[in-house]
């Protein structure tokens, strides 16, 4: 049985050259890159290299790069730092209700600390509005944090329209860039933004590793308290080999993204028209055109989703429901909830997300795969 991978927003195989990359500094820049001896030297050039790359990759300057674990603790440094950092100005943030739960459950546990959050509407394509923004800033809002790109459905944010509204009022704008990262270009002086959080495993990168940016001048304290790395904003050793796949990652992305961007939309749009052609009760979620450009969510009207994934995972072909942070709950993803979509639609949907190895092939033996599941599923369906 052929097995076909159709859930790269979930995560990504590592590129061969992060592998390589990864493989060398293992083995020839094993010191501490904060000792002071040759050793810990030849590992501090890896990960200044791999700074250099990430930041190139962003538009940013290396100074401005803060290495983290991944995703989530650049969001709940980016969010509980910046809010702490405001906290005798304000105590109001704005976010999107379509974020990522490294978003969301901060946000939630900063209301536990008495701030006040509030989650801005989305239209029935996922989009925001910045004149909704707009509305919701006030004299005591010290932080807004939209998203780049959302990782259910695609959808793409107009992020530099509010890092302006932001800026403009001396607010601090904050961007999680995860999901985009490597798929569309991505620069933080076009966009605007003080903060933006990336990660590796998103682009071919490794699991493990992932940056803050931190614009220049933004005051931001540390989250983690221990030893002065980091220029002293993220105390712990740095995970080099990691953080060289990283680099090498970012390197690839900036080098490659066009044709990524191209192929990847010619596959997701043949996905497209054989899914909606060849299944009858399918409708897209998420902008037709604004949008992530390997990303399918798809609803399949009166099936349930879970059922349709496991058994097209017999078949060989990985799909998803929604978020692979979200997976081990069987609550409709609160992304289409928030898109107006009912319970029992968001319920019925499947993201598809395509990458590097796949080929028109795979991509036509996985329309024929979802036609069989759902004529097996579905009375009369052939």
């Amino acid at each position: 049985m052929n097995r076909i991978y159709l859930d790269h927003n979930a995560t990504t195989r590592p590129h061969p050259a992060v592998i390589q990359e990864m493989v060398d500094c293992l083995r020839d820049a094993y010191g501490n890159p904060s000792s002071i001896h040759g050793f810990g030297q030849d590992a501090r050039r890896v990960l200044d290299r791999a700074r250099q790359r990430v930041a190139a990759s962003v538009g940013a300057e290396p100074e401005e790069v803060v290495f983290t674990s991944g995703g989530t603790e650049a969001d709940n440094h980016a969010l509980l730092a910046g809010a702490q950092s405001r906290s005798s100005r304000g105590r109001h943030i704005v976010t999107s209700a379509i974020e990522h739960e490294a978003v969301l459950n901060t946000c939630r546990h900063l209301e536990k600390e008495g701030y006040e959050v509030t989650y801005l509407p989305v239209d029935g394509d996922g989009l925001i509005d910045p004149a909704a923004v707009a509305a919701e800033l006030r004299a005591d809002t010290i932080l807004v944090s939209v998203m780049l790109a959302n990782n259910d459905v695609g959808t793409i944010q107009p992020v530099k329209e509010v890092a302006a509204l932001a800026r403009e009022r001396e607010i601090l704008a904050h961007s999680d860039a995860v999901q985009a990262l490597g798929k569309i270009p991505v620069n933080v002086r076009e966009l605007g933004v003080d903060l933006m959080s990336i990660s590796a495993h998103k682009l071919y990168g490794p699991k493990g590793a992932g940056a803050l940016f931190v614009r220049r001048g933004a005051s931001l304290p540390a989250l983690l308290h221990g030893g002065h790395h980091e220029r002293q904003r993220r105390a712990g050793t740095e995970n080099v080999p990691a953080i060289a796949g990283f680099g090498k990652a970012c390197e690839i992305a900036r080098e490659h993204w066009y044709e990524r961007n191209e192929r990847s939309r010619r596959l997701r749009d043949r996905l497209e028209r054989g899914i909606l052609g060849a299944v009858a009760g399918t409708r897209l979620n998420g902008h037709a055109a604004r949008r992530l450009p390997n990303t399918l969510n798809v609803s399949f009207d009166g099936l349930d989703g879970e059922t349709l994934l496991l058994n097209l995972d017999l078949l060989g072909i990985a799909v998803s429901t929604g978020a692979a942070c979200s997976s081990e709950s069987r609550a409709p993803s609160h992304v289409l909830l928030a898109m107006g979509r009912s319970p029992e639609e968001a319920r019925c949907a499947l993201r598809f997300s395509v990458g590097e190895e796949n080929d028109e092939e795979q991509i036509d033996e996985a329309i024929e795969a979802v036609r069989r599941v759902v004529a097996s599923i579905r009375p009369g369906e052939r």
